[in-house]
């Protein structure tokens, strides 16, 4: 029996000191539940991903020491007995510089510590090079399978041993490589390091995945995935242990750290394979050298009372013991699919303030829904005292707007201040002779400049709050709604905002709250408000049919004629498309915000903004 502990925690990146103690803290917390092995995510030591960090040998020197004395801290601190499998950031030697490498070879690296040594290193062999990720950019691939002996019990009895292989991420999302050479290597349990993004729908996707590759190992698989908030990126945890059969044993919570544990019923290492070096064929055209070694049996920790670090996923849920199978093991119940994406927004939203050092947010709330629902989003991720809205009404503004943004702004107990941007606006009108399009983006953007001018005064983040319906078909003002620093909903569809929006009222109901969001801000027909009687849909189609077009042609690529050839009305399948072709400058100015779609505008969706290619009509030739 081996008690294993997946460390499913939030690192940051470049803060080397920050997540050294992390994994000293997390691996006291892991003797403390009498674990034998405790794994961190992919890069832990130097946080995910790095971009062109990896490129500067300094920081490449940096990963590398801080791996070596984390190492020698854990023995130091008592903890040398637990292996410890970590992310790190390393380089391969021996490869002379050349067009097309990566400048110093630098590794997506994994490691054992035991001992006080780093014992062996592995590093990544598939490199993903689609969607958010470019890897080839940054890494060379990684040709060895470590493979760990682990005594089960201090006396060290070969009898009473197990082998335990290390791949990293992606090495389980393509075919061959390391899962394949685990099975060569007769391991009895495989466990990977994850930076997986959290997307919609991803969760299902991996526990199916997880439960291949154990079967086509044949060893237990334990996935552990980072979790919280980096740039536009979210990690949502959701760790996995499955067994070889593919049976889920023990699944940790989504959005929060945790500690998952689990006792393992492995195979035993065969005592006639000895440690060593052998090529094994990848079955995806190259050779992996499998590395064995084999840890001594060291003393355990001192007993510690120390728990589990845990809190369930969302209030009132708690981790239930699995129904069968032979781990002592925990699965946290599964968000839905609206719970998720609110889950990702706020840790998005909370870690990119506090990780960038910003002590409070500011945005402007109108009454409407988007910045209702980004408000909201705020005050759960930081706290409704860090969270500062100013009104900013105009001649056009409605007084039912006035009024459910002050509700709202009192609900929640934010600090609201009004400022009045009429006779700004009329200032400019006095000196500058403006067209109508003109006079309504003008008052967008002394709005902007507001809550700019009030950023720079009193240090707060300016968070903008625009959807992705409105980025996708340019229907924001540059300069204007789109002046901030981070955009929390800028890939949520409209659709899915009123889905949130009445999500999160729900949930204050079940727990006897107030409603965050006033029902009229949900119900009340969409406007800028910029001209009298403005609606949105004076501008744009109905969003329920706007956002699934929107959704076949960004996130699925799919052309015009495919377009119409799904059911779309030809008329407004070119009127989305240009709009959306034409806003590409727009969206190329606009903020980070957290990613939770398949495909979003950044780091996914990458096309360039002078271009002149029009996608043909239906039985038309292409035209540029």
């Amino acid at each position: 029996m081996l008690r294993i502990a997946l460390a499913q925690v939030n690192a940051t990146v470049g803060d080397l000191d920050g997540n050294a103690e992390l994994i000293v803290e997390w691996t006291r917390r892991a003797a403390g539940r009498g674990a034998k092995v405790v794994v961190f995510p992919e890069m832990m030591l130097t946080g995910y991903p790095v971009e062109d960090l990896a490129l500067r040998a300094s920081f490449v020197d940096a990963s590398i020491a801080a791996l070596a004395g984390t190492a020698r801290r854990l023995a130091a601190e008592g903890l040398g007995g637990i292996a410890v499998v970590t992310g790190y950031l390393a380089r391969r030697t021996g490869l002379p510089p050349r067009v097309g490498l990566p400048a110093g070879a630098p590794l997506d690296a994994a490691a054992l510590l035991h001992g006080g040594q780093v014992v062996v290193t592995t590093a990544k062999h598939h490199l993903p090079n689609y969607g958010v990720f470019d890897e080839y950019r940054y890494f060379v691939p990684g040709d060895r399978l470590p493979v760990f002996r682990l005594p089960c019990a201090a006396a060290g009895s070969p009898e009473d041993a197990v082998d335990v292989a290390i791949a990293i991420c992606e090495d389980l999302w393509q075919e061959g490589g390391p899962v394949a050479v685990t099975r060569q290597a007769g391991a009895g349990l495989l466990v990977v390091p994850n930076a997986s993004p959290f997307e919609r729908g991803k969760d299902e996707a991996r526990l199916e995945l997880c439960a291949r590759r154990a079967r086509e190992a044949g060893a237990t698989l334990a996935y552990v995935n980072m979790m919280g908030g980096q740039d536009e990126l979210v990690f949502d945890g959701d760790s996995i242990i499955v067994d070889a059969a593919g049976t889920l044993l023990a699944r940790g919570p989504q959005f929060e750290e945790t500690l998952l544990i689990a006792d393992l019923e492995l195979p035993s290492a065969d005592p006639a394979v000895t440690p060593g070096e052998t090529p094994a064929d990848a079955h995806d055209g190259t050779t992996i050298t499998i590395h064995r070694v084999t840890l001594p049996a060291l003393p355990p920790p001192a007993a510690s009372q120390e728990g589990p670090g845990a809190s369930p996923a969302e209030p009132g849920a708690s981790p239930e013991e699995p129904g069968t199978g032979p781990a002592a093991g925990l699965i946290w119940p599964r968000l839905s699919d609206t719970a998720e994406i609110y889950a990702a927004l706020v840790t998005g939203v909370r870690d990119y303030v506090h990780k960038n050092g910003f002590s409070s947010v500011i945005l402007g709330l109108s009454g409407g829904i988007d910045s209702a629902l980004t408000a909201t989003i705020a005050a759960d991720a930081i706290g409704p005292d860090l969270v500062h809205v100013v009104l900013m009404p105009s001649r056009y503004s409605s007084e039912h707007s006035v009024a459910d943004a002050e509700d709202l702004a009192k609900r929640q107990g934010l600090h609201a201040r009004t400022v009045h941007v009429g006779r700004m606006v009329n200032a400019y009108e006095a000196e500058l002779d403006l067209s109508d399009i003109a006079g309504e983006n003008l008052q967008a953007r002394i709005r902007g400049m507001i809550l700019m001018a009030l950023s720079n005064s009193e240090g707060h983040l300016v968070l903008t709050t625009g959807n992705k319906s409105e980025l996708a078909t340019g229907y924001s003002t540059l300069y204007g709604d789109s002046a901030g620093g981070f955009a929390p909903i800028k890939d949520v569809l409209k659709t899915v905002v009123w889905e949130l929006a009445r999500w999160r009222n729900d949930q204050a109901v079940t727990r006897d709250e107030i409603p965050p969001i006033p029902e009229n801000s949900i119900t009340k027909p969409p406007s800028a408000e910029l001209a009298p009687g403005q609606l949105d849909s004076d501008s744009l189609p109905d969003y329920a049919v706007l956002d699934s077009l929107l959704d076949d042609y960004v996130e699925k690529d799919m052309g015009a004629a495919a377009l119409v050839a799904a059911g779309y009305d030809p008329a407004l399948v070119d009127r989305v498309i240009q709009l959306v072709d034409r806003a590409e400058f727009k969206r190329r100015q606009y903020p980070p915000g957290p990613k939770i779609s398949l495909r979003n505008f950044g780091r996914d969706r990458r096309l360039p903004i002078t271009n002149r290619w029009r996608e043909p009509r239906p039985g038309q030739p292409p035209v540029s």
